[in-house]
């Protein structure tokens, strides 16, 4: 009976197991409804002396948007729950995630402007993604948090004081969002310099056609 992301069977196992595609296009979502339906509520009281166009947002006005933003909010606050979960309790976290050091990923930075990092074993990640990888989990984390001090500053008072007030807190979001839209860029950049890595998180495989080693586990 194939594992969750049992390490014995590492070269047999597929390079992202089920769950994790499964987890991770549902964070894709949520995060993609979030910022798009988070676009649209800015722009109802704007921090910057700019706005977002219209065809980019998501909820047509600011009562859509934030109906979006909140279904948003709860896929990506209990999927990404489940993801952390199972990362941890698989210990596929300690695994693909660490260690993680400014020299790797200096090292890999450098090798990867060069074109001469490896992608041959999709299983491995290199400290550049390690690194990318972490920010984006602790980037979504500051986002919720933030986020409910804007939507309930009463309720979560503490919270409130330690992200500096809830001006400051409506900054730190606008960042997180910010961040966020980057690192998607950027991955998707990746995604397109190697795309077999679309394929194994979309088949969880490297190749359109199925392989014994690829499929046995």
């Amino acid at each position: 009976m194939p594992s969750l992301d049992h390490p014995p069977s590492k070269r047999s196992a597929p390079p992202q197991p089920l769950w994790l595609r499964i987890t991770h296009w549902l964070n894709a979502v949520a995060t993609m409804v979030m910022v798009m339906s988070g676009w649209r509520i800015y722009n109802a009281s704007p921090i910057f002396d700019f706005a977002f166009p219209g065809s980019i947002t998501l909820g047509g006005w600011l009562g859509g948007a934030l109906q979006w933003h909140f279904a948003g909010m709860w896929l990506l606050v209990l999927n990404g729950l489940a993801y952390l979960a199972l990362n941890l309790v698989t210990g596929r976290f300690a695994r693909r995630m660490l260690p993680v050091t400014a020299r790797g990923v200096l090292r890999d930075a450098w090798l990867a402007l060069t074109a001469r990092l490896s992608h041959a074993d999709m299983r491995h990640y290199n400290q550049v993604q390690r690194a990318a990888y972490l920010f984006a989990v602790a980037d979504l984390m500051l986002l919720v948090a933030s986020g409910l001090v804007i939507w309930k500053s009463v309720q979560f008072p503490l919270l409130r004081e330690l992200l500096g007030g809830y001006d400051m807190a409506r900054h730190i979001h606008f960042y997180c969002m910010a961040a966020i839209v980057c690192f998607v860029a950027i991955h998707l950049l990746m995604v397109v310099l190697v795309p077999r890595s679309l394929l194994v998180m979309l088949l969880g495989r490297t190749t359109l056609r199925s392989t014994a080693k690829e499929t046995t586990s």
